[in-house]
């Protein structure tokens, strides 16, 4: 009986964590406002810096060959995409605004996910992935669609089918879970 209790702890700890990650990026199911020109740049950075951070992250931590070629596609796509976002904003004559209220909460996510070893990294970084680009899906469709500035339009609706594309990757890195 002991051991039951203590498989059923087990499984209630491990589960709460992923299911905490996984949540952390879904938006709300209602439609998303585009961003105003500057926070949208800062938001488009902060995506691009966790990406960034979490694949190389998954680098360190992981061994999961898909969740490995995963993160290094996104090290090299969300590098590119940050590079294209510097010139883009330049030619704009649009600064760097972080939102203070910006969603996600990628620190606290990359802390989380720092605290995680073997399956249960693998686990909760691709959570944290399908919930980032479900994110990011809202606010470059949006963007592209509503922005007010026609560069960073641009610059929206080139990296919204990457991004959904990204989505439906790591949908089946995480096993269809969403």
């Amino acid at each position: 009986m002991l051991i039951a209790r203590r498989a059923a702890l087990k499984f209630a700890l491990t589960a709460v964590p992923a299911a905490y990650v996984s949540t952390a990026f879904v938006s709300s199911a209602h439609a998303v406002d585009a961003l105003p020109d500057a926070r949208f740049v800062g938001w488009a950075q902060n995506f691009n810096d966790y990406e960034i951070a979490a694949g190389r992250m998954a680098l360190a931590k992981s061994g999961n060959e898909i969740v490995r070629g995963f993160a290094t596609r996104m090290i090299a796509e969300h590098s590119e995409a940050a590079e294209i976002l510097v010139k883009s904003r330049s030619e704009a004559g649009v600064s760097y605004a972080p939102d203070p209220a910006a969603y996600p909460d990628t620190v606290a996510v990359l802390q989380r996910l720092n605290g995680l070893q073997g399956p249960a990294f693998d686990t909760a970084y691709a959570n944290a992935e399908v919930g980032s680009h479900m994110n990011a899906a809202d606010q470059l469709g949006a963007y592209s669609q509503n922005g007010d500035n026609g560069t960073l339009r641009r610059y929206a609706q080139a990296q919204f089918p990457k991004v959904k594309e990204q989505l439906e990757v790591a949908k089946r890195m995480a096993g269809g879970r969403s």
